[in-house]
């Protein structure tokens, strides 16, 4: 019997919400020729604790899909100019498969409400304390905002802008994290406590000041407000204005940061900068991906490339252009066969309906695929583990309907003979 729904013990919540909390403590980490993560010596010291009863559920069809795609992915590092760079992204790869099958087996122990409120609990901690450490950091920085990959605290000076980074390395990145977060307070925004949750979710995500982040949210915001009856939702807007301009007018009163000056000159810059170079990387992306089309330039070999052409070692910051020019048209397809299966099993379960964060939130994650590499990724992973465990609940409720209606049935039959 598969123990995934039966095994529901009260500290599963606590156990869950830790596990979330770790896995937002990206920026905090042990490096060994890669980096070690709180969560993942988390997950290991679990398994070595539940060793005995350690279990795995079936494969659902988007991760059948996703393995297959890393294989193939891994498998273009054989014809690479630089195999010790493809070797470093398969044992990332092999990594980070461990811990997610060990992480989807500590949230498949609990069920869906637990899960809610670990992310619900995981979400607030996680924007409190970054909100809090970039207040710290500016005030460290005495409001002196002149400088240039300057880190303090909370706070990374990016050209002069204070952009909100808080417990992670990358304020783009902290939007990424904050997706699943922002995307459940939004359709979960009945209560106080997600209402506060939501309110700060958007608040540091606009302290961030990645523009394709921001652009990103904005389209999520859209399609939840013409989702159904968005005559309920003018409520809900209302009152993110109201709140969201009590804090500008605190950031600009008290804390002396003009932030709508600030966004503005984003803007602004994005016609001067092509978007923080990442349309110079996307041209090399492409140009490469021309020259090696079926089978790429090789797994994790962008970087080396870029290096010893253009002089620096930057990613493409596209997830979409990294596969393409890294496994060419073979792994492209892939990653797309299992990005469309990840839509289909959300439309199938009907989740998109019954849980529709968890639609959102993909939604989200595959438009700042455009903007971010997240070939391999914590949150990514996380939220891949969520679906699985909502598709295998749902799977087990409505296998326990059938059972209940067969019996139903039966006994009818039986009284009528």
């Amino acid at each position: 019997m598969d123990n995934g729904i039966t095994a529901k013990k009260p500290k599963a919540s606590f156990t869950i919400f830790f596990l979330f909390l770790l896995v937002t403590l990206a920026n905090y980490y042990i490096y060994i020729g890669f980096a070690i993560k709180p969560y993942m010596i988390f997950s290991l010291l679990y398994l070595l604790i539940h060793v005995s009863s350690f279990y795995f559920q079936r494969l659902h069809g988007f991760e059948v899909a996703l393995l297959i795609f890393y294989l193939m992915y891994s498998f273009s590092g054989a014809f690479s100019l630089y195999p010790s760079a493809s070797i470093r992204i398969l044992l990332g790869i092999i990594l980070y498969i461990a811990c997610y099958f060990i992480i989807k087996a500590i949230i498949g122990r609990s069920n869906n409400w637990n899960i809610e409120r670990a992310i619900a609990d995981a979400g607030i901690f996680f924007n409190t304390v970054s909100l809090i450490l970039y207040m710290i950091g500016i005030q460290s920085l005495g409001f002196d905002f002149e400088g240039d990959r300057i880190y303090e605290w909370g706070v990374m000076l990016d050209r002069n802008y204070p952009r909100l980074i808080g417990v992670l390395q990358d304020p783009n990145y902290f939007v990424f994290y904050n997706t699943l977060f922002f995307c459940y307070f939004l359709c979960h925004s009945q209560s106080m406590k997600n209402k506060m949750g939501l309110l700060l979710c958007i608040l540091t995500n606009l302290l961030t000041l990645s523009r394709g982040g921001l652009l990103v949210i904005l389209i999520i915001l859209c399609l939840y407000f013409l989702k159904d009856q968005p005559i309920k939702r003018l409520k809900l807007l209302a009152g993110m204005v109201v709140s969201l301009s009590a804090a500008v007018y605190l950031a600009i009163v008290h804390m002396k940061i003009d932030l709508l000056s600030i966004l503005g000159s984003r803007i602004e810059d994005l016609s001067e900068d092509g978007g923080s170079g990442r349309l110079e990387l996307w041209g090399r992306a492409w140009e490469f991906f021309a020259s090696n089309k079926y089978i790429g330039i090789g797994a994790y070999n962008f970087p080396e490339y870029n290096s010893f052409q253009f002089g620096d070692s930057l990613q493409v910051h596209n997830t979409f252009l990294e596969i393409l020019s890294e496994s060419g048209l073979i792994g492209i397809s892939f990653f797309c066969v299992f990005v469309l299966t990840v839509f289909v099993q959300l439309i199938q379960s009907k989740l998109y309906k019954n849980n529709p964060y968890l639609f959102f939130a993909f939604i989200a994650i595959i438009l700042q695929m455009g903007f971010l590499s997240i070939i391999i990724n914590d949150m990514f992973f996380l939220y891949l583990a969520i679906l699985s465990t909502y598709l295998h609940n749902e799977r087990y409720i409505i296998r326990n309907e059938d059972e209940k209606s067969d019996v139903h049935h039966a006994n009818i039959h039986i009284k009528r003979n």
